[in-house]
């Protein structure tokens, strides 16, 4: 189970409402071993895509190396989909490399932006996907 305060899943959906049509992403971080997602790191869709997403790699390599010197690790990665549920795609699997990490979702499709929007989390690892219960705290 994911388990995320209301002021980061807050931060997640104004992220994905700021950047529709254009699929948002980024990461919540938090202490290193804990599993407790604590900070809110939005970042650019370096596709600047409506059906894609991708981290800038020098945006990456810097979030890595800030992660390493916080002594934190990726929780949560997040990102959006505009025109499809929040389920992840083949492209979404085969880029999943935290197998620690809980993979949010968030569909703006049928919202035109402005909500309710499908706000859901898995687990991917080595290509399977199990969807998990969110706990909004």
């Amino acid at each position: 189970m994911l388990t995320i305060t209301q002021d980061l899943h807050d931060q997640i959906v104004e992220h994905a409402r700021r950047d529709h049509p254009d699929e948002a992403c980024g990461v919540i971080a938090g202490p290193a071993g804990t599993g407790r997602p604590e900070r809110f790191i939005p970042m650019l869709n370096a596709a600047r895509s409506p059906t894609f997403y991708e981290f800038d790699s020098a945006d990456l390599l810097k979030l890595y190396r800030e992660l390493d010197d916080r002594d934190e690790d990726p929780v949560i990665i997040y990102h959006s989909h505009t025109a499809t549920e929040a389920y992840p795609s083949r492209t979404d699997i085969t880029y999943a490399n935290e197998p620690g990490a809980h993979y949010v979702l968030v569909s703006t499709a049928d919202t035109d932006g402005a909500g309710p929007f499908q706000f859901r989390s898995y687990r991917i690892v080595e290509g399977e996907v199990t969807e998990e219960d969110v706990q909004v705290v």
